[in-house]
């Protein structure tokens, strides 16, 4: 009796350590880079533009000559430098950022909402969300 339960626990377990493990999956999804180019700060900033100015103001920007961009950017390290010393830490510059990066969700979002409020009464009914969405297939 002892035998077959002993045959049957050494079979399941030579099974359970020869199995292949399942594939690890990475919680990050990691896709391909947006470009094969090198980042370089001294020449590509664009993207840089848009995450401390917005992506309306850096448009705004590209419009400046050199003179008058900086005088714009030096009013905004005023704004940015929240203690008055004179140097921009990098706590005041991830507030700034942050600051930056909610305005434009809001301003999106107000831009949605316009899109989607047809009938401009400050609410979005389903019919109004489904028109705006899929339009008038449903």
């Amino acid at each position: 009796m002892r035998f077959p339960r002993l045959l049957l626990f050494l079979g399941v377990w030579a099974l359970c350590g020869s199995a292949k493990p399942t594939e690890r999956k990475e919680r990050v999804v990691r896709e391909a880079p947006l470009s094969t180019r090198e980042h370089d700060d001294a020449q590509s900033f664009d993207y840089d533009h848009d995450a401390f100015l917005g992506a309306d103001e850096a448009k705004s920007f590209d419009q400046l000559t050199p003179e008058e961009s900086k005088e714009r950017l030096g009013k905004i390290v005023g704004k940015i430098d929240e203690d008055g010393d004179g140097f921009v830490t990098v706590e005041e510059l991830k507030a700034w950022i942050k600051f930056a990066q909610k305005r434009w969700i809001y301003e999106d979002v107000e831009r949605q909402w316009k899109g989607h409020d047809l009938n401009e009464d400050g609410l979005v009914s389903w019919e109004e969300y489904k028109n705006a969405t899929y339009g008038y297939i449903l």
